[in-house]
């Protein structure tokens, strides 16, 4: 069953922990789980810079407003999954805007789609290397809510290093 198809968790356990379970199920490998800890952050930012890049004419927000809108829609899912969470993803999420912001204004719009497209094709290169490392396909493609708890995830590994309560 699909994790955004089954019920809450009866037991008391948050959706979040309950789609954290399931996620590291297919992530047990410390091969696979490194590789996650970098490909993961660089898919968000390339995604980020890649919405960045979509004109939005007629706005006057226009350079950068899709990847506005993904993440406050990703704020919003992350802030309903655990605050302690979103508090960590929002911050990156700024400063991934201002990073594509920077490089747009610097070395233009082409510069920022060609990094974000090369960021993005060598980050699931990783991430596949690690999930055939693995042995187990990636969990994304059971349900598509695995895409949005990845860097949940990697955020709540590092919380848990660093005894941080999420």
């Amino acid at each position: 069953m699909h994790a955004t198809t089954e019920p809450a968790p009866a037991n008391g356990t948050r959706r979040i922990d309950h789609w954290f379970a399931h996620y590291s199920d297919d992530h047990r490998n410390p091969a696979n789980q490194r590789i996650h800890v970098f490909a993961v952050p660089a898919i968000v930012w390339s995604v980020m810079a890649l919405l960045w890049c979509i004109p939005a004419p007629g706005t006057l927000f226009a350079q950068g407003i899709w990847a506005g809108v993904a993440m406050v829609a990703a704020s919003a899912f992350y802030l309903r999954a655990s605050r302690p969470l979103a508090a960590g993803l929002i911050p990156l999420f700024v400063l991934g805007a201002l990073g594509c912001a920077w490089i747009a204004s610097t070395f233009g719009v082409r510069t920022l789609l060609a990094t974000g497209i090369a960021v993005f094709v060598v980050a699931w290169i990783a991430q596949f290397i690690g999930h055939r490392v693995e042995g187990r396909r990636p969990s994304f493609l059971t349900d598509l809510v695995y895409l949005m708890i990845g860097p949940a995830w990697v955020l709540a590994k590092l919380y848990r290093r660093l005894g941080i309560r999420y």
